[in-house]
């Protein structure tokens, strides 16, 4: 496990390191959440690199990677714990067999660390495990009741199991929540947190993203990706093309050997950078090679 960073220039440092070109304000919230232990809420865009940040934490920290994905009707039995109790059921016929029949004695026998099936928030504070980066993602996919059992989680870093005790980290987890705020989350969730709103990002750090994430990509055709991306997210559609789309769309446009953008490029290659149908009809044709003129004519 590595030392956490020092200052926020050593935590910008490592991010980039992993690949990820964060903001000042960024990595100032990101080494605030560090230093002083707390939880980081990121709400955002779908696409804006919210989820990456707790990857490359988790690989620059030198810790294991505990993912929650949220979903709708998620439960505590899928995020937290659950007991096995098909084992549990065959331990207490072996014991009747053997003769033993107290049952408290019984009771007491199966609800131990042996028969606990840990989850990932479970998993997360396991103070026999490695220390961890715990990711919940996507929060507001949850139902709200499941924000309710977090409390504890982010406030004291532990899990009370009912028939077993209090779970507690030995070394707190760095906690990464995220949200693409398809619903509002509670506000006793965001109090316990430090909050950043992840936007997208403008066209020199997007440059920067790719460059790190794609060099293999022609140069000129990278700026011209990203001018496109930039201007496209100005328009009206659907679903807007987040930096892995930008990361996607150059990369295929350098497997078909471009090295410039054209309007027919575009046409033919939209669908690795836009995901629904209407999105793409709105683009393509003419509105692909007035963005692509504005482009060639600006630089």
């Amino acid at each position: 496990m590595a030392d956490r960073p020092a200052t926020v220039a050593d935590t910008e440092a490592l991010l980039a390191k992993g690949g990820y070109i964060a903001d000042r304000e960024l990595a100032t919230t990101v080494h605030l959440a560090l230093a002083m232990e707390r939880p980081l809420f990121l709400e955002g865009e779908p696409g804006t690199g919210k989820t990456e940040i707790a990857k490359v934490l988790a690989a620059g920290l030198q810790r294991r990677l505990v993912r929650l994905q949220c979903y709708d009707g998620m439960d505590l039995s899928a995020a937290a714990y659950e007991w096995d109790h098909a084992r549990q059921l065959m331990a207490i016929r072996l014991a009747e067999a053997a003769g033993q029949t107290d049952r408290t004695e019984l009771a007491h026998d199966i609800y131990t660390a042996e028969f606990l099936q840990a989850r990932p928030l479970l998993s997360a504070v396991n103070p026999d495990l490695p220390p961890a980066v715990l990711l919940i993602d996507e929060l507001d996919r949850a139902d709200e009741p499941f924000e309710a059992f977090l409390l504890e989680l982010l406030a004291d870093f532990q899990i009370s199991v009912p028939e077993f005790g209090t779970v507690r980290a030995k070394v707190r987890p760095v906690v990464v929540l995220t949200s693409n705020r398809t619903r509002e989350v509670h506000d006793a969730i965001r109090r316990r947190c430090l909050y950043h709103w992840v936007d997208y990002p403008d066209a020199t750090r997007e440059r920067a993203i790719l460059a790190a994430k794609a060099p293999g990509v022609p140069e000129r055709l990278a700026a011209q990706a990203v001018s496109f991306v930039q201007r496209l997210r100005q328009e009206d559609l659907f679903k807007l093309p987040g930096v892995a789309e930008t990361i996607d769309w150059a990369q295929a446009l350098s497997y078909l050997n471009k090295t410039e953008l054209t309007a027919g490029d575009v046409d033919e290659t939209l669908g690795v950078l836009l995901k629904y149908q209407d999105d793409i009809a709105k683009v393509k044709g003419a509105e692909a090679a007035r963005l692509v003129t504005d482009i060639t004519m600006a630089g």
